[in-house]
């Protein structure tokens, strides 16, 4: 049964590593699954995109429209992306199954995002030479019900991929790890 996992939050949030984790996760389950990252799309599919509210809902659409050809072909989906817009969010909520979308925020102050600025964007954002950057001069709206929300001040990275799949778990989306052990 395919679902979408679309995690959200800051640049240096912890996105991207936690789907790569639940990636492996779910590939150990024999389950096909694919992680559309943000960055990856943005550097082919969505490069001729720029960050104005504009861009960033077009961004957002053509990663929900590619999410639901792949959960359309059955696999489960992980998007990493910040997609930093309520509205946005409630459309690619509204294009899949009750119940077969799941909104993780991974909810990590921008203070830790920014010492983890491995690429160096948050310097360039305060320096002024990156525009519209989320968390410093373009807003990020919080989601305000998601179905999981990962501390990312406490958390590790494992421990937050754990919490999701413990919540897949949980709503039958995987199965329990003590029945697949005696499967």
């Amino acid at each position: 049964m395919p679902f979408v996992i679309w995690l959200t939050g800051l640049s240096g949030s912890g996105k991207s590593t936690v789907a790569r984790h639940l990636k492996e996760a779910l590939k150990k389950e024999k389950r096909p699954v694919y992680q559309l990252d943000g960055d990856v799309l943005r550097a082919g599919l969505c490069s001729d995109l720029g960050f104005s509210r504009e861009d960033r809902a077009e961004n957002n659409r053509r990663m929900r429209e590619v999410a639901k050809i792949l959960f359309d072909a059955g696999v489960v989906v992980i998007v990493s992306a910040i997609s930093p817009f309520r509205e946005d969010r409630a459309l690619n909520r509204a294009a899949f199954p009750a119940g077969r979308y799941v909104e993780v925020f991974v909810d990590t102050p921008l203070k830790i995002c920014e010492a983890r600025d491995v690429k160096g964007l948050y310097a360039k954002a305060r320096a002024g030479l990156i525009r519209e950057f989320t968390g410093i001069d373009s807003p990020y709206e919080p989601p305000e019900n998601p179905e999981l929300r990962l501390d990312g001040a406490h958390l590790g990275m494992e421990e937050m991929s754990e919490k999701v799949l413990e919540y897949l778990r949980e709503r039958g989306l995987l199965r329990n790890a003590a029945l697949q052990e005696r499967a």
